[in-house]
C-alpha cells in the first residue's frame, strides 16, 4: 500500500535546495507535508510547491518532529550540527554535503550505480559529489560489463558548482570585462570570465586538490573496489551549469566502442549523443535542465597496443543529477 511522507528541505533557498522544491514536485513525489527550512535571515520568505505557498522556516534543532526524509543542502558544518536531531527524530536524513561520505557506516549512493547500499543506512545516507555523480552515471555500466582497472579523468566543471554566487560571477564579470571595468574575484581563487582554473577547493600535500581526491575516494566506495586506479584534474571553466569530463579508461577485458555504445544505450540515466559527422556530442549548454548524463566521442584508445582502453566524453547538470535530482532519486529508492 502506497504512503505519502513528511518530507523537510534543509537549505530551501539555496541553487540546489531550490533545485530539490521543483524536482520533488516534477517527478511527482508522495509528500504528505513539505518543511522548507534556511537560516534565520531566510525565515518567513515563501516559495511554490504543486501552486501552494510554502512559508520557510529557521532551521531548528526540534525542526524534524515528525519529518520522515530530510535532505540536506546546507554545508558540511550545518550536516554535522543537524544530523544527531534528524536521526533522533525518526527521519532519514540524505545530505548534500561533503560530510559523511566517507564515513564506514554511511552509504554513498547514486540510484543507478550502487542502489543496493541504500539499505546499508543507519539514519544518514550521503550524496556524492557532484563531478563523481556525473562521472559514474557513464562509468558504472562499462565497469560492470568489462571491469574497471585504471582511469583519467579531466573535469570541465561549471560555475554553478559554486552555487548560485558563482554563476553570478562569472555574469557580472564578463559584463565587467565587455564594459572594460575592473574585475574583484571573491568566489574563485582568480578571474573566472575568459579564463580556467585549475583549482578546485583545497589543495594537499601530494599537489591533488580536495575535489581531486573526492572523485578518487568516492568512487573506490560506491564501486566497491579499493584496488582502482584513478587520478584527475578538475578545472573550473566559465560556463554557468552542467559539468563536463574527459575519461580515459582502462578494462580488464577488451571493449570496442560499439559494444560501449549498446552498454550504454541500455544503461539508466544516460543519453549516448556519439555522431562525429553530425556534430553530435556532449555540450554543457544542452546538458543544463536535463536529468540524463549525456555521453560521446566514444572511441578506442589508440595509444595502446590492446582493445581494453576506451576515451568517452560526458556532460551532465550539475545542480540536478549532480545534486537535486540524485538525492531525490534516494528519497524514491527509500
Amino acid at each position: 500500500m502506497s504512503r505519502n511522507y513528511n518530507v523537510a528541505v534543509a537549505g530551501a533557498t539555496g541553487a540546489v535546495g531550490v533545485e530539490m522544491i521543483k524536482t520533488l514536485e516534477k517527478r511527482n513525489f508522495p509528500v504528505a507535508n513539505l518543511k522548507l527550512l534556511a537560516s534565520s535571515r531566510s525565515a518567513g520568505k515563501t516559495a511554490l510547491f504543486k501552486g501552494e505557498k510554502v512559508t520557510i522556516e529557521e532551521l531548528k534543532h526540534d525542526s524534524f518532529e515528525g519529518i520522515d526524509i530530510a535532505l540536506f543542502s546546507a554545508g558540511a558544518d550545518i550536516s554535522r550540527e543537524f544530523r544527531a536531531d534528524v536521526v533522533k527524530s525518526g527521519a532519514v536524513m540524505i545530505d548534500n554535503s561533503s560530510a559523511f561520505r566517507m564515513e564506514p557506516d554511511v552509504p554513498l549512493v547514486v540510484p543507478e550505480v550502487n542502489p543496493e547500499d541504500v539499505k546499508l543506512h543507519h539514519g544518514v545516507i550521503a550524496n556524492p559529489n557532484c563531478s563523481t555523480i556525473i562521472m559514474l552515471v557513464a562509468v558504472a555500466p562499462l565497469h560492470r560489463a568489462k571491469k574497471l582497472r585504471r582511469m583519467v579523468a579531466s573535469t570541465y566543471q561549471a560555475t554553478s558548482g559554486a552555487g548560485a554566487k558563482g554563476m553570478a560571477e562569472l555574469l557580472e564579470q564578463t559584463r565587467q570585462i565587455l564594459d572594460g571595468q575592473p574585475i574583484a574575484p571573491k568566489a574563485f581563487a582568480h578571474r573566472i570570465a575568459f579564463n580556467l582554473i585549475p583549482h578546485i577547493d583545497i589543495f594537499y600535500d601530494n599537489g591533488y586538490t580536495k575535489e581531486e581526491l573526492k572523485m578518487v575516494n568516492e568512487t573506490r566506495k560506491m564501486l566497491h573496489d579499493d584496488s582502482l586506479r584513478i587520478t584527475c584534474t578538475c578545472v573550473r571553466v566559465p560556463v554557468l551549469r552542467a559539468h563536463s569530463e574527459s575519461l580515459n579508461l582502462e578494462f580488464e577485458e577488451e571493449i570496442t566502442p560499439e559494444e560501449a555504445r549498446a552498454i550504454l544505450d541500455a544503461a539508466p540515466g544516460v543519453q549516448v549523443m556519439d555522431d562525429p559527422a553530425a556534430k553530435l556530442y556532449p555540450m554543457p549548454v544542452e546538458a543544463a535542465e536535463q536529468y540524463d548524463v549525456r555521453v560521446g566521442r566514444i572511441r578506442q584508445d589508440i595509444s595502446r597496443s590492446d582493445r581494453r582502453g576506451l576515451e568517452i566524453f560526458v556532460s551532465g547538470d550539475q545542480v540536478l543529477k549532480g545534486a537535486a535530482l540524485n538525492a531525490v532519486q534516494i528519497a524514491e529508492l527509500l
